[in-house]
């Protein structure tokens, strides 16, 4: 259950973060520490999703400002029965995306300009019904919220080695620092390690039945893992706890995916969605019904049409 995931997390990072405070601040380090992550659960719990969009300097997308956009999220949300999210663009030409928000009544899709830029119009579909599998799955309370709290471990760390730590403290305080400005960097990939790389083969999967074609979300993630080695994401470099949120791992490092990484290699996602279109096909052959799909639409028909 994605609720008890994100408790169990939520405990083991609140460890973490004060045993942080503990090495940089003794006793009383701990105690300020334990104050910090309980506030900081009690607030990403409700606004983690908005300060990860005010991360990335993401701004809000609607029928005026990005039309064929907006009613490519809005069919797909129909198709899966979802309420409405918001939609967000984000000015960077790394074509990525990502989901948030508590629960499906408060979840919000982000996409970059460079996502609309590369990919076609269903591609785009097949990206955006991903995301959606993601609310759909309950997904993004535990990707956000575990980001938030992976965020702040970072911020505790920066301030024990900009302040040098607790000297009086039998020299404790100066070995934490030395060791949370180790084990900082760290907390990101241990979230990404936390977080199951199977929710990302179980969101291709929704995704592509949300848009009623695999192949849609196969020809996308090729292209994005493309254009993401070409373009750097400054803001999630700088953020790297948020990372495991992306659709594609939006890092320069991915090529240490098979350790840390959430993300599955993106070979291995596309022929599963291949194979997955494979089965579809046949299936339809079967039937004789090879001009439709499992909802009955042309093949050619998009979500928004």
């Amino acid at each position: 259950m994605n609720y008890a995931k994100t408790a169990m997390l939520l405990a083991v990072l609140t460890a973490l973060f004060m045993g942080i405070g503990y090495l940089i601040g003794g006793t009383g380090g701990a105690l300020i520490a334990f104050f910090i992550a309980l506030a900081m659960n009690l607030f990403s719990y409700w606004k983690s999703d908005k300060m990860v969009l005010r991360m990335h300097n993401a701004v809000e997308a609607h029928e005026e400002n990005a039309p064929e956009f907006f009613a490519i999220v809005r069919g797909l949300a129909e198709a899966a029965d979802l309420p409405m999210p918001a939609v967000y663009l984000i000015k960077n030409p790394q074509p990525n995306a990502f989901a948030t928000g508590r629960n499906p009544e408060n979840a919000a899709v982000a996409a970059t300009t460079g996502l609309l830029e590369a990919l076609e119009p269903e591609e785009v579909a097949g990206v955006m019904a991903h995301e959606l599998a993601h609310i759909q799955n309950r997904d993004t309370l535990t990707m956000t919220m575990t980001a938030t709290i992976a965020g702040a471990i970072s911020m505790i760390a920066n301030f024990g080695l900009f302040f040098g730590g607790n000297r009086n403290n039998n020299g404790i305080g100066i070995f934490g620092v030395i060791i949370a400005a180790i084990v900082a960097p760290l907390a990101a990939a241990m979230v990404q390690m936390a977080i199951s790389r199977t929710r990302e083969y179980a969101a291709d999967k929704r995704g592509a039945e949300i848009c009623d074609n695999p192949m849609w979300l196969a020809s996308a993630l090729g292209k994005m893992a493309r254009g993401v080695s070409r373009f750097e994401n400054v803001t999630a470099e700088r953020n790297p706890a948020s990372a495991h949120m992306f659709i594609i791992n939006p890092l320069s490092g991915a090529r240490m995916d098979n350790l840390f990484s959430t993300h599955p290699d993106t070979e291995n996602r596309i022929a599963a969605l291949q194979a997955m279109d494979q089965d579809w096909n046949a299936t339809y052959d079967t039937a004789d019904q090879t001009q439709t799909r499992r909802s009955g639409r042309p093949p050619d028909t998009g979500p928004w049409g």
